[in-house]
């Protein structure tokens, strides 16, 4: 994949950092360009005080932003969630000076998870972790795009008895205190942030989880992305017919109802498709921002929405006892579950799940 460096970096702390992570990146064959509407990767530099978003001209670029961050962090909430909406990146790796030789880099995802390389290392090893951090996204393939096809035959318009435990099944998630609370963008991002966002995700928010359940043998019903999933109502805006994916387009297929402006599926749809196809036993997934002792995990944390993930997760489904009633971690994330229904999901589940997921 091929990188680029934006952003002021010239300060002494800052061009130390910027020197290593470009030696790591380039032993590891990733090429760097100069120009970054040509990148696959961009490392932005920001200022915490004023982060300066890199605009995006495509979905399949990942945004790394560094920053300096004065002591001490916290908790992923405090300082470090906010600077990554606001420099609207995919990875924040905020350095803090904390009296060790090297500052500790704190990584925060989109998914709230925090993790710390501590400064105590040696130069070598400090960026060494810090690319195997930086690796999934400079390795994964974004499938975000959809296409959208106004042919939902009209018995769907207003759902079936399988959107209706979709719905049932988001408000149970709710009940059991499994939704973390949607992040207020418009506190931190103007509203041309927030409509550049729109315009390239389809998102007017950021939401935790989604749900599927399979209607026949090659569609399946499943939550939108960015929307409140304890009020999943209205087809085409809230939950979608998902019908195939496009390889040549990579994007994700709709079946939707006419005269609805449709949101775009979850990202998780390649991973729920893949699944879906491969084991006709599945009838329903769940995605949680959860843990559950004793569920293997996927090796690397890669970021929702890629083929990577979708294919880490299904080898482990396939890999099962019983791939039906399989249940798999993801590395720094959370928690994807497969049943025959949602209620046998939760009647598997329910009282094993815990908060928050464990970091490494």
């Amino acid at each position: 994949m091929d990188y680029s460096i934006v952003g002021q970096h010239e300060d002494e702390r800052l061009a130390w950092f910027y020197t290593g992570l470009r030696k790591v990146l380039d032993s590891n064959d990733h090429l760097f360009v100069s120009d970054p509407d040509q990148a696959s990767l961009i490392i932005n530099f920001v200022d915490p005080s004023h982060p300066k978003p890199f605009r995006r001209k495509a979905q399949a670029v990942f945004v790394v932003s560094v920053t300096e961050v004065d002591p001490p962090f916290g908790g992923p909430m405090e300082k470090g969630y906010p600077l990554l909406v606001r420099s609207l990146c995919n990875l924040l790796i905020g350095l803090v000076r904390e009296g060790e030789p090297l500052p500790n880099a704190h990584f925060v995802t989109p998914e709230q998870g925090h993790y710390v390389i501590a400064g105590s290392v040696g130069t070598d090893e400090y960026f060494r972790a810090v690319y195997e951090r930086i690796r999934p996204l400079a390795t994964s393939r974004l499938v975000l795009n959809n296409i959208f096809h106004t042919d939902l035959p009209e018995e769907f318009w207003n759902g079936d008895a399988i959107t209706d435990s979709i719905s049932r099944a988001g408000k149970k998630l709710d009940e059991l205190n499994l939704l973390p609370t949607p992040f207020p963008m418009e506190k931190y991002l103007t509203a041309r942030d927030q409509r550049h966002l729109k315009l390239l995700y389809g998102i007017g928010g950021l939401s935790y989880g989604n749900l599927s359940a399979r209607l026949d043998e090659t569609r399946f019903w499943m939550s939108a992305s960015g929307v409140d999933k304890s009020n999943l109502r209205e087809i085409g805006r809230d939950i979608l017919l998902v019908k195939d994916y496009d390889a040549e387009q990579n994007a994700m297929v709709m079946s939707v109802p006419p005269n609805v402006e449709p949101r775009r599926v979850s990202v998780d749809a390649i991973e729920h498709w893949m699944i879906y196809r491969e084991h006709p036993d599945v009838g329903a997934i769940l995605h949680v921002h959860a843990w559950m002792d004793g569920a293997p995990s996927t090796e690397f944390n890669y970021p929702c929405g890629t083929y990577e993930l979708g294919v880490a997760v299904a080898d482990i489904v396939r890999e099962s006892t019983v791939p039906a009633e399989a249940v798999v971690g993801l590395k720094n994330h959370g928690l994807t579950i497969v049943g025959r229904s949602m209620d046998d999901i939760f009647q598997r589940v329910e009282g094993e799940l815990y908060q928050p997921v464990p970091m490494s």
